[in-house]
This record gives C-alpha cells, sequence and structure tokens, in this order.
C-alpha cells in the first residue's frame, strides 16, 4: 500500500510540476507581449504627456496673474483712498470761498 501512494504522489508531483512550467512559459508570454505594446505606446503618450504639461503650465501662469490682481486690490484701494484726500482740499477750498 505504501507504493501505491508513492506512486500517487509521485504522479501528482509530475502533473503540478508539468503545470506549473506550462503556467509560468504563458505568464511569460503574455508579460512580453504587454511590455511590447508599452513600449510602443511610449512616444504617443510622450506627445500627450508634453501637450498636457504645456496646457497646466499655462493655466498656473494664468492663474498667477489672476492670483496678482485680486491682491493688487489693496494697491488700487490706496490709490482711490489718495484720489479721494486730494478731492477733500479742493471741496474745502469751495467752501471757504462761499462763506
Amino acid at each position: 500500500m505504501d507504493s501505491d501512494l508513492v506512486i500517487i504522489f509521485g504522479g501528482v508531483f509530475l502533473i503540478l510540476m508539468v503545470l506549473g512550467i506550462t503556467l509560468k512559459s504563458i505568464v511569460d508570454s503574455v508579460l512580453s507581449y504587454k511590455r511590447e505594446q508599452n513600449e510602443t505606446r511610449v512616444p504617443q503618450n510622450l506627445g500627450e504627456i508634453n501637450t498636457i504639461a504645456e496646457r497646466t503650465q499655462m493655466i498656473e501662469d494664468r492663474l498667477h496673474v489672476l492670483e496678482r490682481i485680486a491682491t493688487d486690490r489693496g494697491h488700487m484701494l490706496a490709490d482711490e483712498i489718495d484720489a479721494l484726500r486730494s478731492a477733500i482740499p479742493h471741496e474745502t477750498e469751495k467752501a471757504k470761498e462761499r462763506g
């Protein structure tokens, strides 16, 4: 009975080895095919990546301009206050001339 178990386990082991080797060769073939596909796609994707990078840079530049406009509001407010200050003496002089 022990010799029968050895033959069965030996047969199962042999079948598993054949299946393992077969699966390994199939997986290697699939992976090499995928690598070849990715290598041929790189130049096409590289152009798309460069286009996206240029657009992103352009959008960032526009955002910086908008941020500068939004933060320069304080400077424009100071200019408006100075304009009002320069207008006040003219009005006080007119009031003095009337009175």
